[in-house]
């Protein structure tokens, strides 16, 4: 028995065979269709891109009536009208002006990354010069289309509705494909940037195949043009694909305005004795969510999944994650943290699945939660669901706030309240930045968690 991680109602293969008397069931998801921009494409791309068009019209947005979206309202969202841009004639990023992005690239990835604009591949801004022979880094455009056709929207979950919508927008994406048996030395760093000077809508697509016995790490970035504000909705999904005993140390971060809209999807698949690692760190948006589907399609697999959310305000971060353990001898290990302040509102759902083939498996899952005001909401449900019947797993969930008496240590060793609180708060966080294997990013999310306010209320 394979469980699926997020299950449809209908094939993909029956999804542009429904009835045409239902189209259109949701005015503003039509809307958002009406929004992209990509020219036609030839052959099997166009069918991939009509099919899931197709689903979306006959889709509706989520609402907090469903089950997965209960603590999440995306009723702001339906109040923005998004507007379509040309990105390929944007001015903000003429050829040589690397000026404005230069704070943005990580020192390990100057030979070694992808810049795309609204989901678009921007080749100046680029540069893939420090790259292994064999190893393909580019867009759509340089990328082998029979790997990329083999690979793209297979994944579990397709028919998602962001997902859908983000496949019937495509129109280039993120491609590395690593060969057998290769490791990359170098981080490749993945940025992706929404830009524009009006409310707009930006579909970024990822696309990663790490073949047998290779090993790659990357870093994946979503943000605004800097010293850009405003509104903005960016709908990502990103694929990875590693075969037998493939190595993916992957690290994802977004960081966006705090009036922007974030939805994002991570689907993992891993063949048998492969290795993942995925450090999530989620640092802005009004509202944002991020669903992480790993599907065990081999025994003897690794998932590690280290996560940390960190809002304030009034926003809003929502973590989603669903472990497929279908096989044997797996082993997965989740840690995700929050840090939450003011009154925004931090929300971690967490599934792991342990079907009865899945037997010897070792899976454990823990949700810890800061709390900085008395006036910050967390939601947590980590969820185990086991009918394999000789198994190691374990699931739990704390929420907190600063302790009095770890303060007042702190203060008893001549450190000033305000510097008590962030050094611990520090070290709370600390335990997730940490794992990210690139110095140079780590010591920017750390600077990040120094500058939080620590109100004592």
């Amino acid at each position: 028995m394979t469980i699926q991680v997020s299950p449809s109602p209908i094939p993909n293969s029956d999804a542009a065979s429904l009835s045409a008397t239902l189209l259109d069931r949701d005015a503003y998801l039509t809307e958002l269709l009406n929004q992209i921009t990509a020219s036609k494409s030839q052959g099997w791309l166009q069918v991939l891109r009509d099919r899931a068009t197709n689903w979306v019209r006959h889709s509706t947005l989520p609402t907090t009536r469903d089950e997965e979206w209960r603590f999440t309202d995306l009723s702001a969202l339906r109040q923005v009208k998004f507007n379509p841009v040309e990105t390929r004639s944007l001015l903000a990023f003429p050829q040589g002006n690397f000026a404005s992005l230069q704070p943005d690239i990580l020192p390990e990835t100057a030979n070694s990354r992808l810049v795309f604009v609204n989901g678009v591949y921007a080749p100046n801004l680029s540069s893939v010069a420090g790259l292994p022979n064999g190893v393909v880094v580019g867009n759509l455009d340089v990328s082998s289309q029979s790997s990329v056709e083999k690979y793209l929207a297979q994944s579990e979950g397709a028919l998602e509705v962001f997902t859908a919508l983000n496949t019937a927008a495509i129109q280039d994406l993120a491609v590395v494909l690593v060969p057998k048996n290769v490791v990359v030395e170098t981080p490749i760093q993945l940025v992706f940037i929404a830009a524009g000077d009006q409310p707009i809508i930006s579909q970024p697509r990822c696309l990663v195949v790490a073949e047998s016995g290779s090993q790659v790490t990357l870093v994946e970035e979503y943000r605004n043009h800097r010293g850009a504000e405003g509104v903005y909705f960016t709908n990502a999904v990103t694929e990875i694909c590693l075969e037998d005993n493939a190595q993916v140390n992957h690290t994802r971060v977004e960081w966006n305005t705090t009036e922007a809209f974030h939805v994002g999807k991570t689907a993992v698949t891993q063949g048998r004795y492969s290795r993942y690692t995925c450090n999530a760190i989620s640092l802005g948006a009004k509202i944002s969510r991020h669903n992480l589907e790993i599907l065990q399609t081999g025994e003897q697999t690794e998932t590690t999944l280290n996560g940390l959310t960190v809002v304030g305000g009034n926003q809003l971060s929502d973590t989603h994650s669903a472990i497929a353990l279908n096989y044997p001898y797996g082993k997965s290990q989740q840690l995700h943290k929050t840090i939450v302040g003011d009154r925004a509102h931090a929300v971690f759902n967490g599934k792991v699945f342990v079907p009865k083939p899945a037997q010897l498996t070792d899976a454990a899952q823990l949700n810890r939660n800061l709390l900085l005001s008395s006036k910050a909401r967390v939601d947590t449900k980590p969820q185990l669901e086991i009918t394999a019947d000789n198994v190691k797993c374990s699931h739990g969930a704390t929420v907190s706030q600063l302790e009095d008496d770890e303060i007042f240590y702190l203060q008893s060793r001549g450190i000033d309240e305000e510097s008590a609180r962030h050094l611990l708060v520090h070290g709370f966080a600390a335990e997730i930045i940490n794992h990210i294997p690139v110095p140079s990013l780590r010591e920017k999310l750390t600077q990040t968690v120094n500058s939080l306010p620590t109100p004592n209320d």
